[in-house]
């Protein structure tokens, strides 16, 4: 009988072949995955990332998710009818949007993602920064310029942290069980309350202090691009200090990147900031050579 010699299922050997040095290097090693934006809202998006979430456990590799969900808070807060006050772009959390906030991150969303995994094949723990000590959280203080006279003031955000200290020994104990933690940004501080967390900052904690080999952040862009619009695959933060003097890189993109040059100078090896809109975005950057996103390393 002839081998048979099928162009796609040859392709989906040298696929796998390629994967191999990848899966050789990183078998017991964490990722963090940073998951939210436009991927969040679409079930298809939903179902792809938690395949490739439950592929990299299959395959050796712990992954541990950290999500987002602020159009989702603020969808509620407009359904519950509960007002909103901005300073320079942020969000003030008072108290009743700082319940809901947690009702719908650790509620919800969280429940939703532990669902899609499981679906998946996965065991999946939803927690947040308060199970386990996981997180303890600080209250961030924000300054702003006055227009006019150009005085620095202290903003207050209210219940808005960020994280101080990680205890990542309930994450170990999850991982070495076989489940994949599922974690809301959401922390107690010191002083008895409960603060909301940026979810790239959340992961960046968790990342460092797991000297995780990854942090992935899913965006709604395909990465760090140059003035042509076209991608740069790898950056150090002296390249990040350079493109942002020059006005390369703006916006949103700006915290997204001091959280990842955060994470890579307290002890994860690379961060990547990836296009979460493409299917299986985190399985292309990762199992081959060409890879689908920016790439930051400590230098």
């Amino acid at each position: 009988m002839p081998h048979s010699t099928d162009p796609a299922m040859l392709a989906k050997a040298e696929t796998l072949i390629e994967a191999l040095p990848y899966l050789q290097r990183y078998a017991g090693r964490t990722f963090v995955v940073k998951y939210g934006g436009h991927a969040m809202g679409d079930p298809e998006a939903a179902r792809d990332f938690a395949e490739d979430v439950v592929l990299l456990k299959a395959v050796g590799i712990n992954p541990v998710v950290v999500h987002g969900g602020g159009p989702q808070i603020g969808a509620m807060l407009k359904k519950l009818g509960v007002e909103s006050t901005f300073v320079d772009g942020l969000r003030v959390t008072d108290r009743a949007t700082a319940e809901i906030a947690e009702m719908v991150l650790s509620g919800a969303i969280n429940k939703e993602l532990v669902g899609w995994i499981a679906g998946a094949g996965g065991k999946a723990l939803g927690i947040s920064g308060k199970d386990g000590g996981l997180v303890t959280a600080a209250k961030v203080r924000r300054t702003t310029k006055d227009p006019d006279s150009a005085i620095e003031q202290v903003v207050d955000l209210g219940f808005v942290g960020e994280p101080q200290s990680v205890d990542i020994s309930l994450l170990e104990t999850a991982c070495a069980a076989g489940m994949i933690p599922v974690i809301a940004p959401i922390a107690p501080g010191a002083d008895g309350e409960t603060y909301n967390i940026n979810a790239d900052t959340m992961a960046g904690a968790i990342a460092a202090a797991l000297g995780a080999a990854r942090l992935f952040l899913l965006t709604d862009v395909a990465g760090v691009l140059d003035k042509d619009k076209r991608l740069l695959t790898d950056l150090t933060p002296a390249d990040i200090a350079r493109l942002k003097a020059d006005g390369t890189i703006s916006g949103g993109m700006i915290p997204k990147l001091e959280t990842c040059i955060h994470a890579v100078e307290a002890g994860c090896e690379a961060a990547v900031v990836l296009d979460g809109r493409v299917p299986h975005a985190m399985l292309l950057e990762f199992f081959t050579s060409r890879g689908a996103g920016t790439l930051i390393r400590a230098g």
